[in-house]
């Protein structure tokens, strides 16, 4: 697989996004099944990993922690901090910045990774009940203390990545982005629920292009659009456990529209020969040389072929083509 530079290190151009190993997507597979698909992954050449400790409550990093058992310098794992998400059926989702809370969830991540540094650690939302010099500055202590190597962000805006960056270096901003979910790229978006303070229709700016500029990787994830854009979702009837079905864009309308998204997708992959998650992949691919899409999966043939994005060179012709989609129906949450 072609490689990427984070941070002077080589890494797989296509991550690893393992939060669906610990449900969200419907029901968590087995464990032993997740940690082998995680070791291939690194065999392959995959070696960008990201978790959360909010993912199944820690669930995840510790299956990423026993993944890397005895090989923990053959990937770059990141995980974050500042995030509290219930599992079924609420699914509600709180924000913790506090100093306190940061520092104290940093040991419990590096005893579940099994691993004494932390190679990336996001804030994985701000809460706007704390300052952000506040937030950003325990976590700058962490790197002082050698816990962690780098820091980055998640879901933020360009001022706000500013405002991060002139306390502690930024090593990395992860937002969704996806060809149904551009507004990392300064395009006009509702921002409520994911920028804190932010107001619907509010534009993020432009982050992808302020990574470039302060040398910062920028991580997409959900660069599927959840699935959506592989065009094999057509049915708005999902497992209990698949927060999707309450999405706004997986009702049954919503997928209808949307599905003059896919088509142009599945136009460019026919092509090259390529599936339509190796092109929704290969778009994000292209908006930078610092951008590290992190795809997820559960299963063994999807994941090498999100990795056979990495190979595919899309045309200016197909990249027309494929920022000429419409607007989806439906907001991102």
């Amino acid at each position: 697989m072609r490689t990427r530079d984070f941070a002077g290190t080589q890494v797989g151009a296509v991550g690893l996004g393992c939060m669906g190993m610990s449900g969200v997507y419907g029901e968590a597979t087995d464990d032993d099944a997740s940690v082998a698909l995680i070791r291939e992954a690194v065999d392959h050449g995959v070696t960008f990993l990201d978790t959360a400790q909010a993912y199944g409550a820690g669930h995840n990093e510790t299956l990423v922690g026993r993944a890397l058992a005895g090989r923990r310098d053959d990937a770059v794992v990141a995980t974050k901090t500042g995030l509290i998400v219930e599992t079924k059926p609420t699914w509600k989702i709180t924000r913790n910045g506090s100093p306190e809370f940061v520092t104290a969830s940093a040991e419990e991540s590096l005893r579940r990774l099994g691993t004494d540094v932390i190679d990336l650690y996001y804030l994985h939302r701000v809460d706007p009940r704390y300052p952000l010099a506040d937030t950003w500055g325990a976590l700058s202590e962490l790197v002082a203390a050698g816990k962690v190597r780098r820091l980055g962000l998640s879901e933020v805006s360009a001022a706000q990545a500013a405002e991060a960056h002139a306390i502690h270096p930024v090593a990395a901003i992860q937002s969704e982005l996806s060809l149904w979910t551009r507004d990392p790229l300064g395009v006009p978006g509702a921002l409520a629920g994911a920028v804190p303070g932010a107001t619907e229709g509010e534009e993020m700016g432009d982050v992808v292009g302020w990574c470039a500029a302060n040398g910062a990787a920028f991580v997409p994830y959900s660069p599927l659009g959840r699935g959506y854009l592989t065009g094999t979702v057509t049915s708005a009837d999902f497992e209990s456990s698949d927060f999707r079905g309450g999405n706004p864009r997986f009702q049954e309308e919503a997928l209808k529209a949307n599905m003059a998204i896919v088509d142009v997708v599945r136009r460019v992959a026919e092509r090259h020969d390529a599936t339509p998650a190796q092109v929704a992949i290969a778009w994000t691919l292209a908006q930078g040389d610092h951008v590290i899409p992190i795809p997820g999966t559960k299963r063994r043939h999807y994941l090498l072929d999100n990795a056979g994005a990495a190979d595919l060179d899309l045309t200016d012709a197909d990249l027309a083509d494929l920022d000429g989609v419409p607007d989806p129906v439906g907001t991102r949450y």
